[in-house]
């Protein structure tokens, strides 16, 4: 047996702008809804949803028929996690607030084999090995593997050029929630000081030829980003999405106000 393609990994190569959505659901019956509606690629949230390596597990083997490429998101940068998702089949993973190139070489090593990383050989007991099904596994794997290291603190802007220029770190993704926060403007991505930070993000990582994401729900946002060299895309939320459709349903009957989709997460 071929080692699985990483559709994503394939697409980040290509011109064309990948647009995504959160998967926050934590179950594989909504994450394969969201699956067939035409995104390029899902966010199966690990850190702010509540999913465990079982739920996480669920959605993958619930999105695989589809062309939505599936994105795993850790709860942090724990190597043991890491290995985790790695061995149920997580081919691209994004690790959250990273803010040195130290930390980036760490989750490098965290997805490779020794000698070059210190991820564990879980052989036929694993997904990912297709349970030994997948010729030449160990020496093969890294190659269909994506990582993607969250920039989303002051810090990790300071350090954004190191980081994106680690050897390993396929792309970065951009957090304006938590940057804003970190920058003292909470709820307020747009600020002019937070959308500088974002700029300077985007161009050190473009720079350093590697494909930069975001999370933006509002259109206007996600095409500012776009036009800012921005490759991968988040515009939609599971979750917001069902509570917007079912506000909107309902003030078509009763007094309130609609709901509006805002990009501060």
């Amino acid at each position: 047996m071929q080692m699985p393609v990483n559709e994503f990994k394939k697409a980040l190569a290509s011109d064309t702008t990948q647009w995504g959505c959160w998967a926050g659901f934590a179950t594989g019956y909504a994450a394969e809804i969201i699956a067939g509606t035409g995104f390029d690629w899902l966010l199966i949230d690990g850190e702010h949803a509540p999913n465990t390596v079982p739920t996480i597990l669920a959605q993958l083997q619930a999105v695989m028929p589809y062309q939505s490429a599936p994105v795993v998101r850790c709860v942090n940068q724990d190597p043991a996690l890491i290995k985790q998702l790695l061995d149920i089949g997580a081919q691209t993973l994004m690790v959250p607030m990273v803010e040195s190139a130290d930390q980036a070489a760490a989750l490098v090593r965290a997805t490779r084999y020794p000698p070059h990383g210190v991820r564990g050989v879980g052989g036929g007991l694993v997904r990912a090995t297709r349970w030994d099904g997948v010729d030449d596994y160990l020496s093969k794997a890294h190659e269909s593997l994506c990582l993607i290291v969250q920039v989303e603190s002051p810090k990790g802007v300071e350090s954004a050029e190191a980081i994106a220029n680690t050897e390993g770190v396929d792309a970065v993704f951009i957090g304006p929630a938590d940057l804003s926060v970190g920058m003292g403007h909470p709820g307020n991505p747009g600020h002019p000081e937070v959308q500088q930070a974002i700029e300077t993000v985007i161009k050190v990582a473009k720079a350093a030829g590697k494909p930069v994401g975001i999370l933006a729900p509002l259109e206007e946002d996600a095409r500012r980003y776009e036009a800012l060299g921005c490759h991968f895309i988040a515009v939609g939320i599971d979750i917001s999405l069902l509570r917007q459709s079912a506000m909107t349903t309902v003030a078509r009957y009763k007094k309130q106000a609609t709901y509006n989709a805002s990009s501060t997460y």
